[in-house]
């Protein structure tokens, strides 16, 4: 009877401490009873999670219409014309190649094709065929090749391999076709991490991307990830690389944020300390993407990146009035670090909107008094 009544006191403690010890990545896999239920996210007019939109951190329209012209007719040009009128120098580009690139993998991913079928993302094999002098397409399909090689493909293999080596050819045509481009540049970030670029070769190809577009965040995220322990970098050396783009930020860039993705690269697998994100690392950190958030143009394509880290961030740290001024301006787009490393991006948002509204609530706030 004893050992029955041992048994049973190891089960209850197992309950009380399975939310605590399960943890990937500071994810919050388990919510604590209660906490979230004390409120409702639809009191602050908050899109429903089935709604929310998993392609993209923030709303870009022009995207979205033409993404829906090219799915629906397979025809390229109306993404060839909005790359051609998106200046190559700016974040925007690179999110949209990503983008079409991402949609043209997610296509063939989901028909591969077969005898009676053309495999998806056709439109974009058309796309380089008809027009191999584009720059856009020529970037899309170097972006492309990098996605399907990480989708499909386990690094260290012959297969990843190959993907990765001929990647590395279509960044250099596209590279060709628009010198001063960064975009080819930063795709390339992604192929020197798949194939080992020794530190050497990663700063020379860095140093092409400064000469063409010294400021530009997506270009510092991709490379940030070459730096981490957990590629070919060290936590010191990420911390650097960081901390010296945020020193060098002009006035009203986003890269004074870069520290606290350095912070998130290096998160814990299980953290059991409940003080660490009000840790001096983690505080100086938050403090500098919201100073780097009040700096920037409301019309910042990467603006809504920092946004959905800080609220992960701050709603970790119990700083709940400072991640509902963060939720208000994104909500309805949760395709960004952190919620794409969960399996449900929109679920994970979720969770942590409703932690931060019933935090939000427990201290005395309301629709009433949150700032529009």
């Amino acid at each position: 009877m004893e050992i029955l009544w041992v048994l049973m006191a190891l089960i209850m403690i197992s309950f009380v401490l399975l939310p605590f010890l399960r943890r990937r990545r500071g994810m919050i896999e388990q919510v604590p009873a209660g906490h979230p239920d004390a409120a409702d996210p639809a009191d602050y007019g908050f899109v429903r999670t089935e709604e929310l939109d998993i392609r993209m951190p923030g709303p870009d329209q022009d995207l979205l219409d033409v993404l829906d012209v090219v799915q629906h007719t397979q025809d390229y040009r109306a993404a060839q014309q909005l790359l051609a009128g998106t200046e190559i120098e700016g974040e925007l580009r690179w999110q949209r190649v990503q983008a079409f690139a991402g949609a043209a993998a997610l296509e063939l991913q989901q028909r591969p094709g077969g005898v009676s079928e053309a495999p998806g993302g056709q439109w974009l094999r058309v796309w380089r065929t008809e027009a191999p002098k584009d720059a856009g397409g020529a970037a899309v399909h170097a972006e492309f090749l990098v996605q399907q090689a990480w989708r499909t493909s386990t690094p260290g293999t012959d297969d990843f391999r190959i993907i990765m080596e001929e990647a590395k050819d279509a960044c250099g045509q596209a590279a060709l076709l628009s010198p001063g481009d960064p975009v080819p540049y930063i795709v390339e970030l992604s192929v020197a991490r798949g194939l080992h670029y020794s530190q050497a070769e990663f700063e020379q190809l860095w140093l092409k991307i400064l000469d063409r577009a010294p400021a530009h965040m997506g270009a510092h995220l991709a490379a940030l990830h070459y730096w981490c322990e957990k590629w070919h970098g060290s936590r010191d050396l990420a911390t650097s690389f960081a901390e010296a783009a945020a020193a060098r930020a002009p006035r009203g860039s986003l890269l004074a944020a870069m520290p606290l993705f350095g912070v998130f690269e290096h998160l814990p697998e299980v953290n059991l300390v409940s003080s660490f994100y009000q840790s001096e690392v983690v505080t100086k950190a938050i403090h500098g993407a919201l100073f780097s958030v009040q700096a920037a143009r409301p019309d910042d394509p990467m603006l809504a990146h920092v946004r959905h880290l800080l609220i992960f961030f701050l709603v970790r740290s119990e700083r709940w009035a400072e991640a509902m001024n963060q939720l208000i301006h994104v909500d309805g787009h949760v395709g960004a670090l952190p919620w794409t490393l969960s399996p449900d991006p929109a679920g994970e948002f979720a969770v942590y909107r409703a932690l931060a509204v019933a935090g939000y609530e427990a201290n005395g706030g309301s629709p009433a008094t949150l700032p529009q």
